[in-house]
């Protein structure tokens, strides 16, 4: 394992893509010794959004290091998938359309890099995982793949959720309202039954994507695991449990095997969440972890709030977001989720106006492609949708606040939003393109480019 023949990593496995980083000069090598409470959060909040992810190396009450950075730049991103950056949703929409066209099962194996080692006396205590952020209640599991299976059908479900270390073989885990996740408990509850599932910690982006993909892209009843062997370039590889019939990744740094048991709760939070705000306290699902696997040079992998979570979500919600607009509205040209809305609640779309009330349209689709969005900006095909200043300028210069702004009340939406109380608020729509047909008083004004290749110039450096 380790890098393909085009010079790229193999994305499907966190050892190879460690390699291939720190070859490429993208890696950070935290050497001394780190609290895993706080300091290893705040020392990486400090190459936050750069090229280079952060390995530390030693970490105070665990042999294992800890990696954290692989989504908080799209261009580490676009680098590992070997795509250019401006590429990578239409990549990833494609990637899921293959998918959805051409499905791939994932093949399950006796034995894996996972299970190179089993620990049947479950002690979460060996494992280094982090305290984030000031308020935060405890440790958490924030980068995990839960893998589970539908227990009326049997099709296998995998998501992402938060899990806070509440014991030596406990943790509390956050279900957001309307998750398949939800859907799977609810049936196991039905059937008088407990919900097996793995959670599976270090993993490529291919199996990380295929668990953020939205529902709307990834219907319930669908293997979204297939996913990720598209991503991969080859079939996804699972290991049997003896334990329950969910299986986990075979390439994962560290799996756990686990049951929910339907009533059983547990306090859960504060957390520091992807709005910037405190997730509240609450009771929430009680998980049993009842065996831990891992390499025998396992490597624990952690996300922090904020870009990672902009770039990687936000991302998957652009590649869904981009592809149903483009076959329903005429001219959409490219999506962006802004960091400023969290990389999910703001949606900046890009438009080729073909005729009249075709903005507003693309208003209306972006919010059904995508439902946690609370704000939608279209804007003309002028104005690049990357950069605040240009959208800004476009809102301050084409928005007409009497006609432009759509404003939808008592709708459904991300509940991690405080504005959206019990999944439940308003949500603003703004048309910040030119009237249609266009008009040369709306004509952007441009200055040709000029080379200075031959041209005589004197550049002085700037002195303190």
């Amino acid at each position: 394992m380790g890098t393909n023949p085009s010079g790229t990593a193999d994305i499907a496995d966190l050892a190879g893509i460690i390699k291939w980083l720190d070859g490429s000069g993208r890696l950070v090598r935290v050497r001394t010794e780190v609290d895993p409470v706080h300091q290893l959060a705040g020392i990486a909040a400090r190459f936050e959004g750069g090229p280079r992810a952060v390995l530390f190396e030693k970490v105070k009450g665990s042999r294992y290091p800890v990696f954290a950075g692989l989504y908080w730049s799209r261009e580490l991103l676009g680098g590992l998938l070997g795509r250019p950056v401006l590429s990578l949703p239409q990549y990833v929409s494609e990637c899921i359309r293959d998918w959805q066209q051409h499905p791939v099962a994932p093949v399950v194996l006796r034995r894996g890099p996972v299970n190179e080692v089993t620990e049947d006396n479950a002690d979460l205590s060996r494992l280094p995982v982090p305290t984030h952020a000031e308020l935060d209640g405890g440790p958490y599991f924030d980068a995990g793949v839960v893998i589970t299976k539908d227990p009326e059908t049997g099709i296998r479900n995998t998501s992402i959720q938060r899990f806070q270390v509440v014991g030596k073989d406990r943790l509390a885990i956050n279900i957001d309202a309307g998750r398949h996740l939800e859907l799977c408990l609810a049936k196991a509850a039905a059937r008088t039954q407990t919900l097996p599932f793995t959670l599976n910690i270090g993993v490529g982006p291919g199996l990380h994507f295929a668990a953020a993909v939205p529902a709307e892209a990834a219907p319930f009843g669908t293997d979204e695991l297939g996913i990720a062997s598209r991503f991969n370039g080859k079939p996804l590889e699972l290991v049997a449990s003896s334990l329950s019939p969910v299986e986990m990744a075979a390439d994962a740094m560290i799996a756990l095997e686990c049951e929910l048991v339907p009533g059983e709760v547990h306090p859960e939070g504060p957390f520091a969440e992807v709005t910037g705000y405190y997730a509240s306290v609450a009771p929430r699902p009680l998980a049993r972890v009842r065996r831990i696997h891992h390499r025998r040079e396992a490597v624990f992998q952690t996300i922090i709030s904020g870009g990672e979570v902009f770039n990687s979500v936000g991302l998957l919600g652009e590649a869904n977001v981009l592809a149903l607009l483009q076959k329903q509205v005429p001219g959409v040209k490219d999506v962006y989720f802004t960091h400023g809305g969290c990389g999910f609640y703001h949606a900046v779309v890009q438009i080729a106006q073909k005729r009249a009330g075709w903005a507003r349209q693309a208003l209306m689709a972006a919010f059904a492609a995508f439902p946690p969005l609370k704000m939608v900006t279209v804007v003309d095909d002028d104005v690049d949708i990357r950069k605040p200043a240009d959208v800004e300028w476009a809102m301050a210069t084409r928005l007409d606040p009497k006609h432009g702004i759509l404003v939808i009340e008592n709708v459904f939406g991300h509940g991690l939003n405080p504005t959206f109380p019990d999944y439940l608020g308003s949500k603003v729509g703004f048309d910040a393109t030119r009237p249609f047909p266009h008009t040369p008083n709306f004509t952007r004004a441009k200055i040709s480019p000029a080379p200075l290749d031959g041209l005589d110039i004197e550049v002085p450096d700037i002195r303190s």
